[in-house]
């Protein structure tokens, strides 16, 4: 019963659209109708700009880390990362947007910060330096939970292992169409200023 409980508040923290309510309240725009229709922060940063990308960013990553925190907190007997898990499932498919949501890569990371904050800061290194050579977002989200499950095995925790590898292959899964752009070469690349 008490996990169902945090389950249900991890998947409803999960459903809050960052992107959406940022895209409303600050440009009186659907983001769901503009850009790739995505209600991740790759959609926020090209369509709403940097500031509000990384506000919806950070938001997601709040989002997971919050949830993941919840037992804790509570002093549950829970591995936090399971209930993280529903916070991850709650911005894919979110509630409170006809469950249209995100690709899981902020709200992933974030739940993995709540547990481990120094392999959440060897993701972000990882996403970045990525980032920085291919100048793709998609590609450096899946680069990054391949050295994520890498990293993982270094850690005394087999079940983050086997959330870690889930993630990942759900990463990979979201990002399935990015995967055949990359391919054709028609995957938009990110510009550094």
């Amino acid at each position: 019963m008490e996990f169902v409980m945090y389950a249900i508040i991890a998947y409803l923290l999960g459903s809050i659209p960052s992107a959406l309510i940022v895209g409303k309240i600050a440009f009186k725009i659907d983001i769901r109708e503009h850009g790739s229709g995505n209600l991740g922060a790759t959609n926020a940063f090209r369509v709403l700009g940097i500031k509000a990308g990384s506000i919806v960013t950070l938001s997601d990553i709040l989002k997971g880390t919050v949830a993941t925190l919840i037992p804790v907190l509570m002093g549950a007997e829970l591995h936090p990362l399971l209930i993280g898990l529903f916070a991850v499932l709650g911005h894919t498919y979110p509630l409170f947007a006809k469950f249209r949501g995100g690709k899981a890569v902020a709200t992933s990371a974030g739940i993995v910060l709540g547990v481990y904050p120094i392999l959440f800061f060897i993701m972000i290194l990882t996403f970045f330096v990525t980032l920085y050579f291919s100048k793709y977002v998609s590609l450096s989200s899946m680069i990054t939970g391949v050295v994520t499950i890498i990293v993982s095995f270094l850690i005394d925790d087999t079940l983050l292992i086997i959330i870690i590898f889930a993630l990942t292959a759900f990463v990979f899964y979201r990002h399935k169409d990015n995967i055949k752009r990359i391919k054709n070469k028609t995957e938009p690349k990110i510009k550094w200023m």
